[in-house]
């Protein structure tokens, strides 16, 4: 049965990278425009090669089992509980409920669900449904309304055009619904521009915390309490109750389920919130903390349900 050592090594990289974009900060090594820079080139540019060729490799139909049915529940509860906190407790805007849902939702699936899964179930083949589901689902509909304050009918129409992340996730469904192969050079050139993603992303998250939170006291402190508590706790409750209780899943499927629901928010929920002015802070906090608090929940999960 793992234990929390061996979970550790999936962290490792993510306080690595993000320690030393403190202390690239810190030092000033970079200027100080460094974090949005950084996090133009990763949305605008790394992230769109990415999530093309992951797209464009994985086949459409693989997040259409019981499976996916118990963890699309877990976020749909998670995100729409984060969504309602935000609006009705700390009384924020649209932009900023949308980031909050997507905070208490959208798990690390990739650089942390990868390492996890693996040590724990010694199989990560369940890492893309989730990664199709939150991509294909839940950022689209997250930009929307990011983006939906940028005005006009003919700015929401051509969205999908003047989003690197949309126009990247809608040309990779293209590429894996017709089975088209992208010549090698291109696919090489996506890989090496894809791969500096989410580095560069962890990186950016720990240049930003050599700036002061716009907003503090206890309300901020109980806003990202409220975000990490939904992720950790609130989500992993629902998978397991919708999988156990309701779908009736296998155990070594419903520990697959549950513990992909345990992972905390990924660092894109900080990556868009940086790019659209909204709720930067938050986003971070929330973010490290539910890394943090993860540590522990993940291994919870693995003794009781492996």
């Amino acid at each position: 049965m793992p234990s929390l050592h061996p979970l550790l090594s999936g962290f490792a990289p993510i306080w690595a990278l993000t320690g030393v974009g403190y202390l690239v900060g810190r030092g000033g090594l970079l200027g100080g425009h460094a974090e949005q820079v950084l996090n133009r080139f990763v949305f605008h540019a790394a992230m769109p090669a990415a999530l093309f060729l992951l797209i464009g490799r994985t086949p459409l139909d693989r997040f259409a089992n019981a499976s996916m049915l118990a963890f699309t529940a877990s976020t749909v509860v998670a995100g729409g509980l984060g969504l309602l906190a935000a609006y009705r407790l700390f009384g924020r805007g649209l932009p900023e409920r949308a980031l909050a849902g997507m905070a208490a939702g959208y798990v690390n699936s990739a650089n942390l669900g990868i390492p996890v899964a693996t040590q724990v179930l010694g199989d990560a083949s369940f890492v893309g449904p989730v990664v199709l589901f939150q991509i294909l689902v839940v950022t689209p509909a997250v930009l929307t309304v990011l983006d939906s304050g940028r005005a006009g009918l003919r700015a929401a129409l051509t969205l999908p055009l003047r989003n690197p992340i949309l126009l990247a996730v809608g040309l990779g469904a293209v590429v894996s619904a017709t089975g088209w192969r992208p010549p090698a050079e291109l696919n090489h050139s996506c890989e090496l521009l894809g791969g500096a993603a989410v580095p560069t992303a962890l990186v950016a998250l720990g240049l930003s915390l050599c700036h002061p939170p716009a907003v503090t006291g206890a309300s901020r402190y109980l806003e990202v309490g409220t975000a990490v508590v939904l992720k950790t706790v609130v989500q992993p409750l629902t998978a397991w109750a919708v999988g156990a209780l309701v779908l009736d899943l296998p155990p070594r499927q419903l520990l697959t389920v549950v513990l992909f629901s345990a992972l905390p928010s990924a660092q894109n929920v900080f990556t868009y919130a940086r790019e659209y002015g909204h709720g930067a802070a938050f986003a971070r906090d929330t973010v490290l903390a539910s890394t943090l608090v993860s540590m522990a929940t993940l291994s919870l999960v693995g003794r009781a349900l492996g």
